[in-house]
Order: structure tokens, then sequence, then C-alpha cells
């Protein structure tokens, strides 16, 4: 059956677009070879079909091994929670000696009707990954046998690196996400890759299969300062369903060392010692030599749901040459019971979306109505009409031929949808029913009285900001934690679909550089979101109109770039870009550390989610005075829209008057218009702010200003991405470290023992040449350090030397 309407989301028609739908248990039979592992894979869209509504799906799906993937599934139920529009079911199925699968669909009685469907399936042979027991942690000596087990993908990450789409695989058309939503804490740590020389050296064939080249080229480290390394643990926390053993596979490659005792760390998989004294060097000798460790962990029923934690620390009991730890790739798989059930409860939709719909007036167009067309579908499922309905693919790997393995990965496979790797279906027992399922634990929901004794029943003493959702407040919570609470103005037209897209948004999007949403409430009508609190305010605040003293040149370009990074994760950090829409200096905001946020995601909206979009058509939103001229023209937004908003911000940085100023002559109104005009004429050095003009470098203000014109560009194909403002600004902060008289050289940092301990920065120490690779951002105490590695020409890296010196490239 064909589906009844398309979802912008679908990356492509197929399979989404038919089904086959079953209303009596329908099997299907795969002939598969006995010896071999294989994927399952099960996609999904809930559509209506034939006028039967997605809601009126539920089913089981079991295997002819014993195993149940799949109870109660409601499909509907399941993408509406996480907010997808697509879904896709990854299964690892053990050597069936039959040589035959079967796969049963069960439609679940539902008063009248029964109906199940599915619209993909693939069952692809694979090499024996998972030959060897996972260690038992806390238990000494005992292992699990994963070699015998039915596994479920809940989450796999590219580590410290982007999206890898199925093609890219190692022949496995697998998907590997972006991590950095899942890491926890402030600290995130630093990321960097190897360069285009760099080879990795896989120890035997089957190794090639456990993850592509891109995920060992990769890492997440702790970051160059040893002391702070010693007091916090890199840290994953990912939700799963209770009462279910899990493995963790974690991967590593070490990149620049080459000696044992180097780096070593410990690993805590839930709080548990997985393995202490880790040595990446120690176990595969030498660098560039990947491997993986497998940890098991049961998790059991929580009343406020359940994570699987993965950690990192340095072992400080075999004093190390550098205190530090890596990861480069981490799985996480859920085992069957001893039931053979996978199953878990579908995730609850939150209040809020169904409080939305019903709110829009077309909640009963989800209603499910007796069929009128019961005839017709019987006789297809007999018959056999909606054969196109289904793909299914019997994908055979030929792992020890690799021109075969490159076929069968560029074959492809359809992408999982949405930012995150939402593989999981995570039920949540707190009576909010709001939390998004990827985060629940991180997204906390506050009842309306505790708001007002937060906020001291909305003293106006304590508002700090008006927007056009609503006013601002200051508050407490937890006896001592300072927030700010943004709750809605009744009378905002906008206020619904604000709050929604700020709570999706926020909830699934984690960074540095990002406004953290801490939790929200939606008591007695209210709409209230709760924000760590930012001490300093608002970029503007500081420029102009704030009556407070003037900032540093210095800390306006240390906030331009946190701002930047947090706009350059929003349009690569995540599988589809995210345009923020509203980029301004009030949506600029200054943690107690001077650490830039961006904020206010009420406007932002997802783009282009297939290669062959280059916009999305959408009604003009934002603020006069930073919108993208052609946007408003076509009406068409992309991420360069963002980019134009920023270049406007850096001339606010510059000349400190609002991006509009109605009482300036008429040549001066638009600060866009003006700055640009100062700037080709070679007058723009005149009119910057006085406060600063004896603090820029002239090669610092050369490249800024530069920038910014790119950014103001009229045609948004001629503007620079947010990555190459990024990286321009960054190369400006080094042009004024210079200017400053910055230090360079052999960097150490007191380890608390009273002697000093080599900070690990990659760079070029011995005199051979190099190569400068991608710039990685990082996440530690220096708003702007920068890390790289460099590629040496020898095969040895020196000691401690090694890495001495952080590296000045040329500009762009």
């Amino acid at each position: 059956m064909a589906a009844d309407k398309v979802d912008n989301g679908l990356p492509s028609t197929i399979p989404y677009m038919t089904a086959r739908v079953f209303t009596t248990e329908a099997v299907y039979n795969f002939s598969v070879k006995p010896h071999d592992r294989h994927w399952v894979r099960l996609h999904f869209y809930p559509s209506s079909y034939n006028g039967i509504a997605a809601k009126g799906f539920h089913f089981s799906v079991s295997t002819s091994t014993g195993i149940t993937l799949l109870r109660n599934f409601s499909v509907y139920t399941y993408t509406k929670a996480l907010t997808q529009a697509y879904v896709i079911r990854e299964f690892s199925l053990p050597p069936t000696p039959a040589g035959f699968l079967t796969l049963t669909f069960t439609p679940t009685p539902m008063g009248n009707e029964t109906y199940a469907f599915v619209n993909g399936i693939e069952v692809i042979s694979m090499p024996d990954i998972f030959v060897d027991p996972a260690i038992m942690v806390g238990f000494a000596d005992q292992t699990v046998d994963i070699a015998s087990s039915t596994l479920e993908t809940m989450y796999r990450f590219n580590v410290g690196g982007s999206y890898i789409p199925p093609s890219n695989d190692s022949g496995l058309t697998r998907n590997w996400y972006d991590d950095t939503p899942y890491v926890y804490g402030p600290t995130q740590g630093v990321t960097y890759r190897a360069g285009p020389h760099f080879q990795i050296k896989y120890p035997s064939e089957t190794a090639e299969y456990a993850a592509p080249p891109e995920v060992y080229l990769g890492t997440r480290s702790m970051g160059s300062d040893p002391r702070l390394n010693q007091n916090y643990n890199l840290t994953w926390t990912m939700p799963v369903d209770g009462n279910f053993t899990y493995v963790a596979r974690l991967h590593f490659c070490e990149l620049l060392l080459s000696r044992a005792n180097q780096r070593a760390f410990d690993i805590y998989v839930n709080n548990k010692t997985a393995q202490s004294d880790a040595d990446v060097i120690g176990m595969t000798s030498e660098k560039g030599v990947p491997l993986y460790k497998d940890y098991a962990a049961y998790v059991s029923q929580e009343p406020d749901g359940q994570s699987m934690w993965v950690a990192l620390h340095p072992s400080v009991a075999l004093r190390p040459q550098f205190y530090d730890a890596i990861l480069n790739g981490l799985e996480i798989f859920k085992l069957n019971d001893t039931a053979g059930n996978l199953a878990a409860p579908d995730p609850e939709p939150s209040r809020l979306l169904a409080k939305a719909e019903m709110g829009a007036g077309d909640h009963a167009a989800h209603k499910s109505k007796p069929h009128p067309h019961m005839a017709r579908v019987m006789g297809g499922t007999a018959g056999g009409a909606a054969a196109l309905g289904i793909v299914a693919a019997i994908c055979v790997v030929w792992y020890h031929e690799k021109k075969k393995r490159e076929a069968a990965a560029s074959a492809g496979g359809s992408h999982a949808s949405g930012w995150l790797p939402l593989y999981h279906s995570y039920t949540s027992n707190k009576s909010s029913g709001h939390l998004p399922a990827n985060l629940a634990g991180m997204c906390r929901h506050f009842s309306f009285a505790d708001i007002k004794v937060a906020t001291k029943n909305f003293s106006e003493s304590l508002v700090i900001g008006v927007g056009g959702f609503g006013k601002v407040y200051r508050g407490v919570v937890d006896g001592d934690t300072k927030v700010a609470i943004k709750r809605s103005n009744p009378s905002s037209e906008q206020g619904v679909h604000e709050f929604q897209t700020e709570v999706e948004m926020l909830s699934k999007l984690r960074h540095r550089h990002l406004v953290s949403l801490i939790g929200f409430c939606e008591d007695a009508g209210e709409m209230i979101l709760v924000y760590d609190y930012m001490e300093h305010g608002t970029l503007r605040e500081h420029l102009y109109m704030g009556g407070k003293p003037p900032l540093s040149w210095r800390k306006r370009l240390d906030i331009c770039i946190g701002a930047a990074r947090g706009l350059h994760y929003l349009h690569t950090g995540a599988k589809y870009t995210i345009i923020h829409r509203d980029v301004k200096t009030t949506n600029i905001l200054v943690d107690g550390d001077w650490v830039a946020k961006v904020s206010d995601f009420g406007l932002s909206k997802s783009g282009p989610t297939t290669m062959n979009q280059t916009h999305v058509s959408t009604m003009v939103k934002g603020s006069f005075g930073y919108l993208d001229p052609e946007y408003f023209r076509r009406q068409q937004l992309t991420d360069k829209s963002d980019v134009y908003s920023f270049g406007v911000v850096l001339f606010e940085v510059l000349l400190a008057r609002p991006a509009l100023d109605p009482a300036l002559p008429r040549e001066k109104v638009s600060l866009a218009d003006y700055a640009l005009s100062c700037q080709r004429n070679g007058t723009l050095m005149d009119v910057i702010d006085p406060a600063i003009k004896d603090q820029i470098a002239p090669e610092c203000f050369k490249k800024i200003a530069d920038t910014a014109e790119k950014c103001l560009a009229e045609m948004s194909i001629e503007r620079p991405s947010m990555g190459d403002v990024l990286w321009n600004l960054e190369f400006a902060l080094q042009l004024q470290d210079t200017f400053e008289g910055g230090s360079s050289g052999r960097r150490t940092v007191g380890d608390g023992s009273g002697t000093g301990r080599a900070a690990l920065e990659p760079s070029n120490s011995n005199g051979s040449t190099a190569s400068v690779t991608t710039l990685g951002t990082s996440s530690t105490s220096r708003a702007h350090e920068a890390c790289v590695i460099m590629e040496e020409t020898d095969d040895e890296v020196a000691n401690s030397a090694a890495f001495s010196q952080l590296v000045c490239p040329t500009g762009r």
C-alpha cells in the first residue's frame, strides 16, 4: 500500500512511501548462510495507509530463533515521542544452523481492528565481530557470552567526529553519529583528527569491519591540562531500557604517542571499574593500530529512568607521562534476556506535544475509525498485491573479498532521522511525561509551585529581561542553584510554538557554547523554561545601553569565538543543519567565566534534509537589522542566513552601536550598510569603539573586518561557512596574541605534587616537516584554545618535547 502523506523528514521515498499491511499473522522466510551472523534492520514510517490511521497499527515481531524483537509496538507512538519522521530498528542475530531465518509480524488486537505493517526489511550477512565474550563489570573474572546472543543497537558514536553515513561504513552500512550531545558535564574535553596521510593499521581482516577508518582517525581526549584532568571524568550518558544487560563497545586508536605508559587511564561503566590502567599503546604496541574492548553491565528498572554511563579518568597510580584519556568510538548494544526478549514498552509522548496538537484543532484527524476497506486490505495481504510496499533485501557481505565488500557498502542504506541516534525506546515513569526520551534525566520537570518559590512569586524585582516570549526572571532552585526562568506571555501568539521549539531543540542539543536547558513547567496552563543562569547577561549590554564598563577587545574576541563555535555546532554537529534564525547580540549570553552561549531557539528551524536540497522555503522571521536580505527577498532559508547575522554581530562588537539606530543620519541607520561603506572606503578604523582602538592589533583588526565583510555578502553563495568564520576568528586571536607578546614554547602545568608535568598538546617540535589538519574546538578552561595534530615524517614521536608548543598556522 502507498502512504497517504509525505513527511519532509524522509531521506527518500524508498522504502518509506510503500508498505505491506497485515491483518493477521504474517511470516517472512529468508535463506541465510548457516555460519554467519546477520544484521536485521526494520524500517517503519508512521503514515496512514489507504485510510488506516497511523496510530491504528500495533504489533509484535519475532524470529524463528525464538527471539521477540518488538512487542505491542506502535510506530506512531514511538516516533511521536522521539520526534522522529521514521525509525530504523537494528538487530544482530547469531548464526542459524538451519540455514533459514523467519520474521513473524503479529498484529495486536485493538478493539475490532488488528493491523501490522513494515516498510522495509534488510537481512545482511556480516563477519562475526561479536565472537569474544564481554567483561562483566563489577564481577571479577566473569564474562558474558555475546557470540550466541541477539543484540539490538542502541547507540553508535563516532566520538569526537561528525556523522558517518552507511555508504562510508566499513561494508556493513551502519550509521555513526556525533557523540557531543551525550557528553556529560560542563567539561567535554577536546577533539582532534589525524592528518590526511596518517595510516590506520588494522590487525586483522575481520577487524576492518569493527569500525571504518573515519572513526579511528579522530578522537576525543580530556585536554592539555593535567591538573584539570585529574579532577574530572570524561563521561558519556545514554538513556536505556530497564531490566536488560548491555554491552558497551569502546573503540581506541592512539594517534599521537608511541610508547607504553605515556597515557594510561581507568575505564568506568555505570560507576564501576571496568578496567584499570588501560594503555592503548600497551595493548597494541604501536600507534595507528585500532582495537575495541567490550564491557557488559546489567541495568535494572529505576523509578526515574535509567542510563548507561561510560567514564574515563587518568590513571594516577601508574604516573604516566601525560594525565589524559582518549576514546575514538562508542557503541551500546542491548542483549536479549533469558526469555529471549528484546522488546521494551514504547516511550510516552510528551503532554506538551499532545496539547499543542489539540490546540491546533487537528487532533481529531488522528482518531482511529472503523476502516471501510477491510476487504481490500485482506485481499492485498493474501494475494501479494502490495509486494512493492516492502524492500526485503538480503545483502550478503563477502568480507574476504574487498571489492565485493565495497560494492555492498556503496549500495548504501537509509539514514536515521533527526539529530541524534534514537534507536532506543526509553520509558519514563515520571509523572510529568514531558521529558524527551533521548535525554531523560537531563531535562527536569518543575511544578508551578517550584517556579513560584524560585521567583518569589514572580517578583518584578527579579526581572532580568523582557522579550516577545515573555519575561525572564532570576531565580534560585534546590537551595542555592541560580537559574534564569522564562515565563510565557499569555497574549503572545508565538508562545506555544517557541516554547515547543526550544524544548525540542535544547533537550536534543548539548554544547559548551549553547545555553543549557535545565527543565520546564507547563502546569496550570503555564509555559515556563528554566535555564542555567548567565551571570554576565547579554553581549549587547556590555557593548552599549547596559551602563556597564566596556569590554576589553580580548574579551570581545573570545566571546565572538565562543558564539561562532556554538553556531558552527548547530550547522554541522547534528545530522541535519539547525539554522538559528535569530542571531544577535541579545541572544549571545555570557556566564560567570565569560564563556559565550548562544540562546533563544524559539525561531530555529531544521535546514535541508537531503543532498539535493539547498535551502528551506519558509516564512521570514528574525530581527530587523540582522536579517539576511536574500532570505528576506526570496523566503529561502539557509545556514548562510545565520552567517549574515553573525557578520552584523562582528561589526556591532567593533563599533559598539545597535544594528539599527533611527536617531542617526539616514546613511548610518543600518549598521550593516554603514560598516560596509566604511570598510570599503578604508575608514572603518576611524569609527570603531574608542574603548578598544588602542587595544586591537592592526592585523587582527584587518582579519576581523575582512571576515565580517564577507559574512555580509549580498548573495549567500559568496559568504563563508560558519566553520570558515570560526577559523578566521581563531587565527585573528593568534594575531592578537602575537601583537601582545603572547608566550610560546614549552608549557607545563603543575600536577599538585610540586613538580611540573608536561601538557599534552599536539604540535611539531623536532624540525620535521608537518601538515596542519582539522582544527578542533576545545571545551577546556580557555575558551579560545584550539587543538591541531601534526604529522611527523619520523615514525617515532619524541618525548614530551613532541607536544611542547601550540601551532600557529597561517591564515586562510
